[in-house]
């Protein structure tokens, strides 16, 4: 698909972050967008931003959380009645939160929640929409994994697994549907997109999204992440709530702006991806490198050797730091 002009795009997750970007690319393309979200205000400014680079579009917004199956079949039928049209050219299952750190250690409702969002959301959107892309006279499936669908970890000090089976599952799957899309809808192309630590919202959004941002936290909470700072070294034990609170804003902002990679640069790169039909996407020169390390030393991939080599070659630091303490935050106690 080497053009994107008059096309119909599915993008979840399009309120913020790559999701966001891909929104405002493809507009700038001449695309048509149909965009799902958590939040209603994120869509209508993604939607804003989209018609303000072309208000010939049509452009429609769709309250949804692709972990429901019902959700998911409501938002492709919106679509395609809104749109006036039984085929769309592209979708960008791009929804994705990080929690469910420990499978041991933490509450199953937490962990439930990521695996279904980050695998359930891309298996019920590629059920719901897959019939609208084989109408199609070309189209595009792009499934986003992540670096984490190659190695399940933070480091070694950090259990991360629910987001990595998800995201594991989810590369597998993309990869299955290689073979079976070209023997029965060759004209519908896949790729499975592995970005490194990209700049984006999804830390914040975990943290909402599970009922954690840092506004909702008791006082227990608070003592808990506190002491986790504690155990890491850092001289925190008597600051005050206000002050731990702050600390965990902070953790999620930094997380996007040390990224060593930008949100918009990701979405380039993923739709250079799809010109060029390149079933395998990574995105940031970390996911390289990882990619590249893992394929020379599988069996070393979880000893701690191997994550101090990434971060004295200056891979993922901030990816381990602030993505590591917002899985074990968000994991401290049970959204009331």
């Amino acid at each position: 698909m080497k053009d994107f002009a008059g096309k119909l795009a599915v993008v979840t997750g399009g309120g913020t972050g790559m999701g966001r970007e891909l929104c405002l690319q493809l507009a700038k393309a001449g695309c048509n967008l149909a965009l799902c979200d958590v939040s209603a205000d994120n869509m209508a400014e993604t939607r804003r931003l989209c018609l303000a680079v072309d208000d010939s579009l049509t452009v429609s917004t769709h309250l949804c959380d692709v972990a429901s199956e019902e959700q998911v079949n409501a938002f492709r039928d919106a679509v395609l009645t809104e749109h006036g049209t039984d085929h769309v050219h592209l979708l960008f299952n791009n929804a994705g939160i990080g929690g469910g750190g420990s499978f041991i250690n933490d509450e199953r409702e937490q962990w439930d929640k990521t695996f279904d969002v980050c695998w359930f959301g891309v298996y019920y959107c590629c059920r719901a929409f897959l019939p609208a892309l084989i109408a199609a006279d070309e189209a595009h499936l792009v499934n986003t994994s992540s670096v984490n669908g190659l190695w399940a970890s933070l480091g070694p000090d950090t259990p991360h697994t629910a987001y990595c089976a998800a995201k594991f599952a989810v590369r597998g799957f993309t990869e299955a549907l290689i073979t079976d899309l070209a023997l029965n809808a060759p004209h519908v192309k896949v790729s499975v997109v592995m970005p490194g630590h990209i700049g984006t919202q999804i830390v914040a959004n975990s943290m909402a999204y599970m009922g954690r941002d840092p506004d909702s936290l008791s006082a227990e909470d608070i003592d808990a992440f506190r002491q986790q700072l504690v155990d890491a070294g850092l001289p925190v034990g008597n600051l005050p709530d206000d002050d731990i609170r702050g600390l965990i804003a902070q953790q999620a902002q930094a997380f996007e702006a040390e990224a060593p990679t930008t949100a918009a640069t990701a979405a380039e790169v993923i739709l250079d991806g799809v010109k060029h039909e390149r079933w395998r996407i990574l995105i940031g020169e970390d996911a390289h490198v990882l990619d590249a390390e893992l394929r020379a030393a599988p069996e070393q991939a979880y000893d701690r050797a191997f994550t101090e080599s990434l971060l004295a070659r200056g891979h993922f630091a901030s990816l381990i730091q602030t993505a590591g303490a917002a899985v074990t935050q968000t994991q401290q106690a049970a959204p009331s």
